[in-house]
């Protein structure tokens, strides 16, 4: 038994006590918010739009004219909830709709479509929320754009 904790204990080969990790500026927030805004612009929609880093803590955030004012704080809970989890909050509402409703019970968490990580090499460096658009798909639809600006300027700098 004891050989076993000792074997879990022991870094992997190559491993060490750091790693490197990859995280948002405010310029990448910028960008990400300038592709969310132009795409709902050219779609007709309002909507609150929040980036965070990877930690879920705010960048950036903009109320597009005509938003509902609660919708504020919705976008910036679906960009928390998607960063520290990692995955689009609309895997989440699924979930719940699917009978899993003991997932309510987690402390600052928005369970609602329109969360996206932003991914850099395979790594989250943030995410983007948008609430407040003509309906739940819209609302993700201009987080996956926003979300797109930064991989898309991330290939174009290193040539991928």
């Amino acid at each position: 038994m004891l050989s076993a904790v000792i074997a879990l204990c022991v870094p992997a080969l190559g491993g060490g006590p750091v790693i490197e990790k990859k995280g948002l500026t405010i310029e990448g927030a910028r960008q990400v918010m300038s592709a969310a805004t132009a795409h709902a612009a050219s779609v007709r929609a309002s909507g609150s739009i929040a980036i965070v880093d990877e930690s879920g803590t705010l960048l950036c955030f903009e109320r597009l004219d005509g938003t509902f004012a609660a919708g504020a704080k919705v976008s910036i809970g679906k960009a928390r909830t998607s960063a520290i989890f990692k995955k689009p909050t609309r895997d989440f509402e699924k979930t719940i709709a699917d009978g899993r409703t003991a997932m309510v019970a987690l402390d600052d968490f928005t369970p609602l479509q329109g969360g996206i990580p932003i991914f850099v090499d395979g790594q989250v460096v943030g995410a983007i929320g948008v609430s407040g658009a003509a309906s739940a798909q819209q609302d993700e639809e201009i987080a996956m754009a926003g979300a797109a600006a930064v991989t898309k300027a991330t290939a174009s700098a290193t040539g991928n």
